[in-house]
């Protein structure tokens, strides 16, 4: 029973250790492409005369909290009116819609060549709205930006130049985030999108491998969708899935980390676990549609190897789940190690499996001009929140791994009304149940002599607590609200006279496949 114990024990440590190997090869690529990298963030002037049209789609869905400061920061865009188009897709079904048709005639009013479409049907989610308004879009760029988003003026003319280069067929920018130091749940959703776009981003980048479009702040060239086949929706990750279809059709893409694109970030518990699930979920579909076309492509081995890493991440977090459970007997029932075989083997694996997260979060703080200690005085919490995440996006895998599409469930934005929109959880009980492991994981590690086991026992124990006690008290203040909770596991609901109209509008769309 030990030697089957330890094997499956060490087998799990060694996909993981893999994972952090990864993340440090893309450290290195940072620091290998430094000049390509350097080369790419600088903007390239083209002459009024040679412009492109440009098309930005701003896909809506119940965003009366955002939908106004959106489309003010949409008609303040340098660019030349004649050449622009503003396209609002609007699946709203709350009072999202009058104020989006009075910002858009307000934009007109202005000179501004401002459109509001409307569906029959919010078939296909986001991918369907967005490929109805290619349909009707006049611009040879298209240029989207979603509700929460706040497009800077200067956005199109610092990366419109890019697309002079007739194989570019996508630029994306960085994200940042207008709500960092909100709270510590924000400031570490800050610190992973860093570590994604300023590390995972320009590695791959910088190394020629793909990388993908994020969904929003990004540009791409009309031949390139339809080259790719057009947006389609059966994943839910439909930014990922397009990317890889258009870079598998020969297009390029070009990453900007120099140019800023303020969003939102995620401010309660339920709805941050919501869009991790979704895009975990989505992820994992586009795997099981791309990974074999992918390894069967004339691109490179480390091309092909790379985007397994890009497409399998999430496989981690059953990891993590499997790591908990199997720590407690492994504590109980494996002799503790001597003081040597502490110094020479487990205090090296300890230094090795945080060592690369440690390099890889504090490359991305350093490559955007802030300090590295800020990196490492997060990374417990960070290491933490990645375990108690763990659970919930271990079944949005397995949900991937069995079906494709889905319902798209938004993620409520804040903007100028706290709660006007929130999000149902169910009740965390896995977490709380593997907090209790966790914690038996804590006693034993120091009754048994496992002192290195310690510190990593309490930082899951506290992940999967932290997480089901800020989803318990988000369900608790919502249940005081007054609006029923019985709309389904991934609907987003509203407070307000009209709040259980809308929540059962939501809850009742049906998936797009």
């Amino acid at each position: 029973m030990q030697i089957a114990l330890l094997a499956l024990y060490c087998s799990v440590l060694l996909v993981l250790c893999t994972y952090g190997a990864h993340r440090a090869s893309l450290v290195f690529q940072c620091l290998r492409y430094k000049r390509r990298l350097e080369r790419a963030a600088r903007s390239v002037p083209v002459p009024e005369l040679l412009l492109p049209t440009v098309t930005v789609q701003l896909p809506l869905y119940n965003e009366a909290t955002v939908v106004r400061r959106l489309l003010e920061a949409a008609g303040a865009l340098d660019y030349p009116n004649h050449l622009l188009e503003l396209q609002v897709l609007d699946d709203s079904t709350d009072e999202t819609e009058g104020i989006a048709r009075a910002a858009v005639d307000e934009l007109r009013d202005r000179g501004i060549n401002a459109v509001y479409l409307r569906r029959p049907d919010r078939h296909g989610y986001k991918a369907g709205a967005l490929e109805f308004g290619l349909r009707q879009a006049s611009g040879d760029l298209i240029a989207i930006f979603d509700a929460d988003f706040v497009p800077q003026a200067s956005f199109l003319r610092d990366i419109v130049g890019h697309f002079a280069d007739p194989r570019i067929g996508m630029v994306q920018t960085r994200w940042e985030h207008m709500n960092r130091d909100h709270s510590l749940l924000t400031s570490i959703q800050a610190l992973m999108l860093d570590g994604h776009h300023m590390v995972e981003n320009r590695a791959r980048f910088g190394a020629g491998n793909m990388f993908n479009f994020s969904g929003t702040g990004g540009m791409w060239r009309r031949q390139a969708i339809h080259d790719a086949g057009g947006w389609q929706h059966d994943t839910l990750t439909e930014d990922l899935d397009l990317s890889y279809r258009a870079q598998l059709a020969g297009w390029r893409f070009v990453y900007r980390g120099d140019v800023l694109t303020p969003a939102e970030l995620p401010e309660d518990m339920s709805s941050f676990r919501a869009q991790q699930y979704r895009w975990a979920k989505g992820t994992v579909q586009t795997a099981r549609k791309l990974l074999v076309r992918v390894a069967k492509s004339e691109l490179t081995l480390a091309q092909r190897l790379e985007a397994c890493f890009h497409m399998l991440p999430h496989l981690a977090y059953p990891m993590m789940v499997l790591l908990t459970l199997l720590l407690l007997p492994a504590l109980v029932f494996m002799p503790a190690s001597d003081v040597r075989t502490l110094l020479l083997i487990d205090l090296p694996l300890c230094i090795g499996a945080t060592g690369s997260l440690a390099t890889f979060y504090a490359m991305a703080e350093v490559a955007q001009g802030r300090s590295a200690w800020g990196a490492m005085k997060r990374l417990p919490a960070l290491i933490a929140l990645g375990a108690g995440l763990a659970p919930h996006l271990s079944s949005a895998v397995i949900d991937g791994m069995r079906s494709m599409s889905g319902e798209f469930v938004r993620t409520p934005k804040r903007g100028e009304q706290r709660g006007r929109y929130r999000q149902y959880a169910k009740l965390p009980l896995t977490e709380v149940a593997l907090a209790a492991v966790c914690a038996c994981s804590v006693v034993a590690s120091v009754q048994t002599g496992h002192y290195f086991a310690t510190p990593f026992a309490a930082l899951f124990m506290s992940g999967y607590a932290y997480v089901a006690a800020l989803v318990i008290q988000e369900q608790f203040g919502f249940g005081r609200s007054g609006v029923t909770r019985a709309f389904g596991s991934g609907a987003s609901v509203e407070d307000g006279p009209e709040s259980g109209r809308s929540a059962a509008r939501e809850a009742g769309m049906a998936p797009a496949a």
